[in-house]
């Protein structure tokens, strides 16, 4: 069906517009009068010119946290849901995929479908998590709620990613520089200093001739240095998509020092809150625990669940499927065993999570406090000598006069 631009007066007076899609324009006149919108002008959009590679198709968690917050409020102020899907369509100025999303939702509801059928459409903007969590409140007739939980689960996603990015991010950064600041000087400072040495008759020390024949290498293989390391970065990237390639890394990445503790204490800080929220949400064991395994962030952590359910699904207890299938931590099955005896499962992993996510945000500082002096040495020690051994030949030439 084509969209129209519409424009007109609510019932209070004040302008508002839009676009929408329907059959014709008359159709779209009688359903916005239905709404209580007298319309003044009514167009047929143009066609867009896109160029595919330059158009963003994606929704950040942070945008979708909001658009299940602003829902959530309007729903319980007992808007309808196709005019509060129409309001936030509006909302989105910068992300035009997401408003043609919102939109493309919003015509199906209105042709009848239910709200989660229409949302799984677009599995790369709504997942299984936040499709049957949806699909649940509609059943119920608590759809804000769920809205609610979801808007709460993606904000503590948002807010750990942010710690984990801080974490990795400063320490990438400060080799990065050091790394090209390095072959800079090598490429161009070393090689000034070694021909005015050369033509001084000047005796090198075993550090500057060293620093030179690594320059000389530097400077005639340049080219090949950096596409080197754009192969390698295209390489890891490529590698870390294979099935085989992602389980070594992730392995790698959970035996890390420093950084190994922290990903594996996000990793469950994940799984306990995803559990959680569909454990209350009224979603079945099993599909929680499916759904679960694919938010891990961890293949090696991912499979453990996977089999973890498998036992779940032949009768034991999920204390003991996660006693049995991973090298879980002890207080997390010590926990989930209290949460099935007591009936409060869901709350038992919520808290687990609360816990998860403190220790994440408390070890990210205690790790960044500690890097930050061990990256200044590092830097300051790269640089300083190359410094030194260029001041070398001066040195020893000065001692010679």
């Amino acid at each position: 069906m084509p969209t129209f631009v519409w424009k007109g007066k609510n019932r209070y007076g004040d302008a508002v517009g839009g676009e929408r899609v329907a059959r014709n324009i008359d159709d779209l006149r009688t359903i916005l009068q239905q709404e209580q919108i007298a319309v003044s002008n009514i167009t047929r959009k143009r066609a867009e010119f896109k160029i595919p590679f330059l158009t963003r198709e994606r929704v950040t968690l942070k945008e979708l946290a909001v658009f299940s917050r602003h829902l959530s409020v309007l729903i319980d102020a007992e808007l309808p849901l196709i005019q509060s899907l129409n309001i936030l369509a509006e909302e989105q100025e910068k992300n035009k995929y997401f408003r043609s999303v919102i939109k493309s939702i919003r015509a199906d509801v209105e042709a009848g479908s239910s709200l989660n059928h229409a949302m799984r459409k677009y599995p790369k903007v709504f997942d299984d998590l936040y499709c049957n969590l949806v699909g649940t409140g509609e059943q119920s007739g608590s759809l804000d709620v769920m809205l609610t939980r979801l808007a709460d689960y993606e904000e503590r996603i948002v807010k750990l990613r942010s710690q984990v990015k801080q974490a990795m991010i400063y320490p990438v950064a400060i080799v990065s520089f050091a790394l090209v600041v390095t072959i800079f000087m090598l490429w161009k400072v070393v090689p000034t200093f070694a021909n005015i040495f050369m033509e001084l008759g000047a005796k090198l020390p075993l550090l500057t001739v060293i620093l030179v024949k690594l320059s000389d290498f530097v400077s005639k293989y340049i080219l090949f240095i950096f596409l080197g390391i754009i192969a390698l970065i295209v390489g890891y990237r490529f590698f870390g998509k294979t099935t085989k390639g992602r389980y070594i890394l992730d392995r790698v990445y959970l035996k890390m020092p420093l950084f190994g503790k922290i990903l594996e204490k996000v990793s469950l800080s994940r799984i306990t809150r995803t559990l959680s929220t569909l454990l209350s949400g009224g979603v079945a064991m099993l599909e929680s625990l499916k759904i679960t395994a694919g938010t891990a962030g961890n293949v090696i952590i991912q499979s453990s669940i996977l089999d973890a359910r498998r036992k779940v699904s032949e009768g034991q207890s999920l204390t003991d499927s996660f006693r049995e299938a991973g090298d879980f931590p002890f207080m997390l099955t010590q926990m989930i065993g209290v949460g099935e005896a007591t009936g409060t499962l869901d709350e038992m992993l919520s808290k687990l999570a609360d816990f998860y996510d403190e220790e994440v945000e408390t070890s990210v500082s205690g790790l960044l406090s500690m890097l930050e002096p061990i990256m200044m040495i590092f830097v300051g020690g790269l640089v300083g000598t190359i410094v030194i051994s260029m001041y070398l030949p001066i040195f020893s030439m000065i001692q010679q006069i």
